[in-house]
């Protein structure tokens, strides 16, 4: 069993393994980098007493993206070649090979939401997080079922109201309202703008090809 000791490293001493399989796309390292800044380090990388790295490449690139100058690591002496070798794929491999409990995540990812936390800092995408909470709840489709208007005393949607859906905002709100707009986008910029101008004109038409506009 090799002998551990546990330090903090300066980033430009810690030397990567030239032969990790392992990838890391710009999306992870970012992911990676979210998460250290949410939590910390909470996870050290694994070097020898030379500072070759045996585990955590991925924490290694988030920390030089976040611009860290020293990072927790844990020292390993004692391994063989053959065995360090080895440990730079089961690291990866074998957290792989593990499942989730579908119903038991749910549980918890409803919760992170309900307690407003971001839960994309879980590193679950948002089509996933969505397929995976809506899955039980397939809405009320008998019309029997489904409230009237008049049982509905108040709407819980407000004007104004800006509904945080992932990495999207999603305003109750009059889209010809400069002020709106600045309100729900803040500083960032729109990608796309769908529309149907123009505005408080007169329609005569009631078909597709009989409409037409009042001048």
């Amino acid at each position: 069993m090799a002998d551990i000791d546990f330090k903090y490293s300066d980033i430009d001493s810690l030397i990567p393994y030239a032969m990790n399989s392992r990838t890391h796309s710009d999306e992870q390292i970012a992911q990676i980098a979210a998460s250290i800044r949410e939590f910390g380090f909470l996870t050290p990388v694994l070097i020898d007493s030379s500072g070759n790295l045996i585990a955590g490449h991925g924490r290694l690139l988030a920390s030089r993206k976040l611009g860290l100058k020293q990072i927790p690591s844990v020292v390993a002496d004692g391994l063989t070649e053959a065995q360090r070798k080895a440990y730079v794929i089961a690291d990866n491999k074998l957290a792989l090979n593990a499942g989730w409990d579908e119903d038991l995540l749910r549980i918890e990812l409803q919760s992170l939401l309900d307690m407003d936390f971001d839960i994309s800092l879980t590193g679950f995408d948002d089509e996933f997080i969505r397929d995976l909470l809506v899955e039980d709840n397939g809405g009320l489709t008998d019309p029997d079922d489904a409230p009237s208007v008049d049982d509905i005393n108040q709407p819980v949607t407000q004007s104004g109201d800006i509904w945080l859906l992932g990495k999207h905002r999603l305003m109750c709100g009059d889209s010809t309202s400069i002020d709106a707009i600045s309100e729900l986008c803040q500083e960032n910029l729109v990608d796309m703008w769908l529309t149907d101008p123009p505005y408080n004109v007169a329609y005569e038409g009631k078909t597709k090809d009989a409409l037409t506009i009042k001048k």
